[in-house]
């Protein structure tokens, strides 16, 4: 995972690449899974519409253009929304109610600490093998759990500066993976 998330869909654009579509996959499933959970897509059609999304994805990423200054994640929504609905009307015959017109924007209504919750507890999961167990404990005991690095470092059996070099470490990787994707 060595480039940031706009450099991903960079990626995904081009031939087929299968480490950046299963990075993008990996990183962008359990929202997925969570957004189709509050649109009340049953649990098990989740898989499906979610494939259908991904598949979508494969189809229009060639010519999508990414613009920094709108949202990707609002975009996803849309096609996750707009696979849902189509799946509904084919299995039912008659047009489908809309929401009102004067109904809240839906991508709105999606908590913004649960997304940056989920996004960088998934980026936190792909990160983690990237560094030794002990640097990766460093940055936990202090960035997550809060721990002063003094305690830390007795703990662990480093120096204050180590633990702060490897706290450092995770947290400009972190950024890079994550930059871009929260709004």
């Amino acid at each position: 995972m060595d480039s940031t998330p706009a450099t991903l869909l960079e990626q995904l654009r081009g031939p087929t690449r299968p480490e950046a579509w299963s990075r993008f996959v990996r990183l962008f499933t359990p929202l997925l899974l969570r957004w189709a959970e509050r649109i009340g897509v049953p649990a098990a059609d989740r898989a499906d519409v979610i494939q259908d999304v991904f598949l979508t994805l494969l189809k229009t990423l060639p010519t999508f253009q990414y613009e920094p200054n709108r949202s990707f994640r609002a975009w996803l929504y849309t096609v996750l929304s707009n696979k849902w609905k189509d799946s509904r009307k084919a299995r039912r015959p008659g047009p489908l109610v809309d929401e009102p017109a004067d109904a809240a924007d839906p991508v709105a209504a999606i908590d913004a600490a649960e997304y940056r919750t989920v996004v960088l507890g998934r980026a936190l999961g792909m990160l983690k093998p990237e560094f030794q167990p002990i640097t990766w404990e460093a940055f936990r005991a202090t960035a997550i759990e809060g721990r002063p690095a003094a305690e830390v470092a007795v703990q662990l059996g480093l120096s204050c500066n180590a633990v702060y070099l490897a706290r450092s470490r995770v947290l400009q990787r972190l950024r890079t993976v994550v930059n871009g994707l929260i709004d």
